[in-house]
């Protein structure tokens, strides 16, 4: 008799760690495959560093397929064209087909640039979303160094993730100070979120204050409640509005140089599937990370549906950092592992948030648990030793995931930073 197949949609940074802590748990009962559509793994989080050439891409990547082949996970990088959910078929982009038994969804996000016209790299700004964008953005600043003029950062509405925004803002200016070119550079932070930090969780102890700090220290103004109408060469347009979401003000930003994150939605395997995904495409889960609708389906990480902490007057999405797709991934591992045994599943993510957001100097790093308030823990601090952890980070993740290893990082990371030995997450 065949063994159960388990499918790991996606090989980034939730899926990747999933196929190797699913492989562990179910101790040969079942096979384990990934579908990717690329064969290299890329450390997401570095992708600011690449963008100023502080890191190269190859530094920060990984060729998966000699990996998953010494752990004896089936890999391909064909790429996934549709779910179908009904049929626990999954048709890759060759035109074939893979009948699973469990599917593991961990696709990251779809990008959606073109719902603001002329954002992104295929129109008049860069973007750090894929390392290969954030390489072509490194040309793009180098050419921006020999002529400078102003530079726009920030996030879009309906963006999910501004850490990296904030981070990618003060490493330029971090860079520009170290090309002693910062003084002809006039910067603008450009933010959905009501407030500075608010960073789709309402904020995380005082990242309002230190975040504001931190801009106004390095002389970056900024604008919040903000809505970009339209990109075109050198000229960003954005709409300031109240607390009622009426225009207040409007804006015409010049620019040499603009990196803006997009807003986020489900990749087209898998969006306007009924039951699977919301509107948006996200894939809709339980507290096991199961689909209702088709219980086979488990999914973790960016593509997972989490509503908004509450009403913005600009819409502003939730972030899954890493500690929250770290436990999405373990507590599918243990439920796989249940289901295989002829048990209900009963593990549970905990849905909290740990992050280091880097500055090229310091940086200010952040725990909430859980991630939506009110909270047990609400803590932010901000120094030098930031951006030494994220750097010791980036080195542990790799070489974790060349060895094909997958060991719980987060909490420990939490607890050191907190000085808490015995911190529950």
């Amino acid at each position: 008799m065949d063994k159960p197949l388990i499918v790991v949609l996606g090989a980034g940074l939730g899926g990747t760690i999933a196929a190797y802590e699913i492989k562990a748990a179910v101790k040969g009962r079942a096979e384990v495959m990934v579908v990717s559509d690329t064969a290299i793994y890329s450390f997401i989080p570095s992708n600011p560093w690449v963008a100023v050439r502080w890191r190269e891409p190859r530094a920060i990547q990984v060729d998966l397929p000699p990996v998953f082949a010494k752990k004896k996970i089936g890999f391909t990088s064909v790429g996934a064209r549709r779910v179908h959910a009904g049929e626990k078929r999954l048709e890759l982009n060759d035109g074939s087909f893979i009948t699973y038994d469990y599917l593991v969804i961990a696709t990251g996000p779809d990008l959606a640039f073109d719902e603001i016209e002329g954002l992104g790299p295929e129109g008049h700004s860069v973007s750090i979303c894929q390392t290969a964008h954030a390489a072509a953005a490194a040309d793009a600043f180098d050419a921006f160094a020999d002529d400078p003029g102003p530079i726009v950062v920030g996030a879009v509405q309906g963006a999910s993730c501004y850490g990296p925004a904030y981070e990618f803002a003060l490493i330029l200016d971090t860079e520009l100070r170290r090309r002693k070119i910062r003084d002809k550079v006039p910067m603008t932070f450009v933010t959905a979120e009501p407030y500075i930090g608010h960073l789709g969780l309402d904020g995380v102890g005082d990242t309002k204050s230190l975040l504001e700090s931190e801009l106004r220290d390095r002389h970056i103004k900024w604008i919040t409640n903000a809505r970009v109408t339209g990109v075109v060469a050198g000229l960003m347009h954005v709409e300031e509005v109240d607390e009622d979401g009426a225009v207040r003000k409007t804006h015409d930003l010049p620019f040499g140089f603009s990196m803006m994150l997009p807003a986020f939605r489900g990749v087209p395997a898998v969006r306007d599937i009924e039951g699977l995904t919301n509107a948006r495409g996200f894939v809709i889960v339980d507290r096991h990370q199961r689909n209702p609708a088709f219980p086979e389906i488990f999914a973790l990480g960016v593509c997972v549906a989490i509503p908004p902490t509450g009403p913005t007057p600009v819409p502003v999405g939730v972030p899954k950092t890493g500690f929250m797709i770290e436990s999405m991934v373990t507590a599918i591992a243990a439920n796989l592992s249940a289901i295989l045994d002829g048990r209900d599943p009963t593990a549970e993510a905990t849905w909290n948030a740990v992050c280091l957001a880097d500055f090229g100097d310091g940086g200010v790093a952040f725990v909430a648990q859980p991630q939506i308030p009110p909270r047990n823990v609400n803590w932010s601090s901000s120094g030098k030793w930031v951006h030494l952890a994220k750097v010791g980070f980036e080195k542990y993740f790799l070489r974790k995931v060349r060895k094909g290893e997958r060991e719980p990082f987060y909490e420990k990371l939490a607890m050191h930073a907190m000085g808490i030995r015995k911190l529950r997450f």
